[in-house]
């Protein structure tokens, strides 16, 4: 009776695609279909009459096939789509859908278990492998995101300020020579160091090199060393997690996130705090940082542009700047000439200033008196081009007529200003302190040091700290 209960089901087993097996009332194999034994490599000598768990030197001896087996003879209920992932010492891994049922011989006197087996191996793992790519997309979809709302809040922040120039204006050799150097280097990823005293335009430089480089279709983020806090640069630069620090209600990208695939322009090197060198040094060696809060290691691509009116170098024999920071910036330097350099290029820059600032504020101007531009001329210009801008904008809002009006008193330096033992600190130093006099120690505000000197008032108290300057 049982023989031909079997020859029916053998005849049965071999038309079915799917692995098959049929297990007698001890989990011993009774037969199987040509299916099961080509997906799992095994010969029906060593499978018949042998305990399912010991098939194949028990490789078949699955914690969840054997609890099925026997939650199917104990409670004498059947399993549909019972999945089980095993890895075969001859076939390696395999994700299987199990499918058990009990059936009978004739007359129900011999209770057997039918096991189905459907190999899902490739079709699980390209499910796990596509949700595994849908979650990096949609990672790399919220970093973009992130990246791009932060961008967008730092350009909102950038269309408030008003920037020195529209455009790089001059054409005289020491000018000139920038231009060659900026066309040089603009179309690599080069680190670039601009050198050059207070308001000669190295922002504008900075600018004129993203412009004409590779990531031109990204925008030029910027940051002051000089205008933050200690404590707070290290923020603005790397980011901080929600709860890094008192008042850091959220999480928040540093610039250089912001920058990532794009320049980030650090203006006033020379003031980033000691401590923070070395974070600094990490990205530009290594692409690498983390958040303040965070124990994330985060990669970027940004090119970096330094600017600094000190002289580095000896900051570095002084032991207040690194030296391999110092050498990592200093790939390419920049040195931009002084206006005292570039007396061609006044009466340019004179004609530029006074048509964009008069047709700003509603005037026309015609006529610039020679005596006016002798005197331009020849003063030393100790804040270069932008004290320059500040001059002309005076002389604009206080001429009534055609004619350009000056108001300042361009007196000519002492014969000692350039004494080559003057160090740039000590002059920018005196010069500060001159400016600082003559408004009455007013550091901000209308008439005040800042505006004279074309700084922002926390940039300008930022350099007195520096500078150890102080009313007495």
């Amino acid at each position: 009776m049982v023989k031909s209960f079997l020859e029916i089901h053998n005849s049965i087993l071999g038309s079915i695609r799917e692995p098959l097996i049929l297990l007698d009332p001890g989990l011993k194999v009774v037969t199987a279909n040509p299916s099961f034994y080509r997906t799992f490599n095994v010969k029906p000598v060593d499978t018949e009459g042998v305990l399912i768990f010991d098939l194949g030197n028990r490789q078949w001896d699955i914690p969840k096939l054997r609890q099925l087996l026997e939650d199917i003879l104990l409670k004498n209920t059947d399993f549909r789509d019972f999945e089980v992932e095993h890895d075969f010492e001859s076939i390696g891994p395999k994700i299987m859908r199990l499918n058990a049922r009990r059936i009978y011989s004739e007359g129900e006197q011999t209770q057997f278990i039918l096991l189905a087996i459907e190999d899902v191996t490739e079709r699980e793992y390209y499910k796990k492998h596509l949700e595994e790519l849908v979650e990096q997309r949609t990672t790399e979809i919220r970093k973009l995101k992130d990246q791009l709302e932060a961008e967008r809040a730092y350009l909102q922040e950038e269309i408030r300020l008003v920037h020195n120039h529209e455009d790089i204006v001059g054409k005289s050799d020491a000018i000139n020579y920038v231009f060659f150097k900026v066309e040089q280097i603009a179309g690599t990823d080069t680190n670039v160091l601009i050198l050059g005293e207070t308001g000669t335009g190295k922002e504008l430089v900075a600018r004129a090199i993203h412009g004409t480089s590779l990531r031109k279709h990204r925008a030029l983020v910027k940051m002051n060393c000089a205008a933050l806090p200690s404590y707070l640069i290290e923020s603005e630069l790397f980011g901080h997690e929600k709860g890094a620090f008192t008042g850091a209600h959220s999480r928040r990208l540093g610039r250089f996130e912001i920058a990532d695939g794009a320049t980030l322009f650090l203006d006033e090197i020379g003031e980033l705090p000691l401590e923070l060198q070395p974070k600094l040094l990490r990205v530009i060696e290594d692409g690498e940082f983390e958040r303040l809060g965070s124990s994330e290691t985060r990669k970027v691509d940004v090119r970096i542009i330094a600017a600094t009116n000190r002289d580095l170098q000896a900051e570095v024999q002084k032991g207040a700047f690194r030296e391999d920071l110092w050498y990592r910036l200093n790939v390419f330097p920049i040195t931009l000439p002084p206006l005292r350099d570039r007396l061609d290029d006044i009466p340019l820059l004179i004609n530029f200033y006074i048509d964009r600032i008069s047709r700003r504020l509603g005037k026309v101007i015609k006529m610039v008196p020679e005596g006016v531009m002798d005197s331009m001329r020849h003063y030393h210009w100790p804040g270069n081009v932008r004290e320059l801008e500040n001059v002309l904008e005076r002389a604009v809002i206080n001429s009534s007529g055609p004619k350009l009006r000056l108001v300042d008193e361009l007196k000519k330096p002492h014969k000692d200003a350039h004494r080559p033992e003057q160090t740039l600190e000590h002059v920018e130093r005196n010069y500060i302190k001159r400016v600082l006099e003559h408004t009455g120690w007013k550091v901000s505000g209308k008439g005040s040091a800042a505006e004279i000197l074309g700084l922002d008032r926390s940039t300008l108290r930022a350099r007195m700290r520096k500078l150890n300057i102080r009313k007495p």
